[in-house]
């Protein structure tokens, strides 16, 4: 199979990259494309370099599955134009609320692979694909009437730049010296900042509404959800907690029993010191990490749950290669 990549060159780029090879995914010919800025950069796929191609000037027709990854501007202008040569593996946000355009998490929503309209597959959010991924099995058994979120998210989530400057602020804070922030609205060194992405309504930001509209889209539009999302100074990986509340009632048991089989999902819970994953351990696995399993002892069916995931991995590049593998396996 001829894939290519937009978006190459950057965080989730690499890791498809990445992910094809380690999955030893079926590719006859990969293309590697990005803006003019990074035209003629040699990238590597099972030891051989390949020469990244200017977007612009792109023949999208020379792969039949093409991955963007390089941001919801990008994805609008020119995922149209692929998707007339190609099935477009959509990273970003631009096309996930579209009714003709399925939002999918292999392990959850698969079955929406049947009915593709525009040749356009979208990949949600990295804390949504996180999220779902737990939340399916639990509500097929007990039925989830509503979900409160709040998210403790990497900075590798919002890019490059964004990471070199918490490693910049950090020499700087532990310096003494002035930090003057220029990818954050505040200092992101030593610091927990509850604002991700630009403010809308009522309050909240689009960060934490896409989470409230995928999760709907992909499991269940009755599901009521609230989330509140916070960057929080950690390069790769993140952490949710996670309140649920059931129609039906449930036993701790049966919710390990679930979780513990349940496709993506790893349960590492033990009520010790340490006995639970934290984003660094998550960083480079595959798996959705679910820890602090434990009773809403303040409400009747409810339970508290802590999800740690690479969002890079599973909230992003590997998502988006499952959504490739269960698409050739849907044609």
């Amino acid at each position: 199979m001829n894939i290519a990549i937009v978006g190459a060159t950057g965080n989730v780029g690499r890791k498809i990259i990445e992910v094809l090879e380690k999955k030893n995914f079926p590719v006859d010919n990969l293309y590697f494309v990005a803006s003019s800025k990074s035209v003629g950069k040699k990238l590597k796929f099972k030891g051989k370099e390949i020469i990244v191609e200017n977007l612009d000037t792109f023949d999208f027709s020379k792969g039949e599955i093409t991955f963007f990854s390089a941001g919801g501007k990008i994805s609008e202008k020119y995922v149209p134009i692929a998707a007339k040569h190609s099935t477009v593996i959509d990273n970003s946000s631009y096309f996930r609320m579209d009714p003709d355009v399925p939002l999918i998490v292999p392990q959850v929503n698969s079955n929406a692979l049947k009915n593709i309209k525009k040749n356009i597959i979208a990949n949600p959010n990295c804390s949504t694909a996180q999220l779902v991924i737990v939340l399916k099995p639990l509500h097929d058994l007990f039925k989830i009437k509503r979900v409160i979120i709040s998210t403790y998210q990497s900075t590798s989530g919002a890019g490059k730049a964004p990471m070199d400057e918490l490693v910049e602020q950090t020499k700087l804070s532990l310096e003494n010296k002035n930090i003057n922030s220029k990818n954050y609205t505040k200092q992101i060194a030593f610091n927990a900042i509850p604002h991700i992405d630009a403010f809308v309504d009522e309050g909240y930001t689009k960060e934490e509404l896409k989470m409230i509209d995928e999760t709907k889209k992909i499991i269940d539009n009755k599901i009521e959800l609230t989330a509140t999302c916070v960057r929080i100074p950690v390069m790769v990986s993140h952490a949710e907690s996670i309140n649920i509340e059931f129609e039906k009632s449930f036993t701790l048991e049966k919710v390990y029993e679930v979780l513990k089989k349940a496709e993506g999902c790893k349960v590492i819970d033990e009520r010790k010191d340490g006995g639970y994953i934290t984003p660094i351990e998550a960083e480079g696995k595959n798996e959705t990490f679910i820890s602090r399993i434990r009773k809403d002892n303040s409400y009747k069916n409810a339970l508290n749950l802590w999800i740690v995931s690479d969002n890079l991995l599973r909230g992003a590049a590997l998502n988006a290669v499952e959504i490739a593998e269960a698409f050739c396996k849907n044609k």
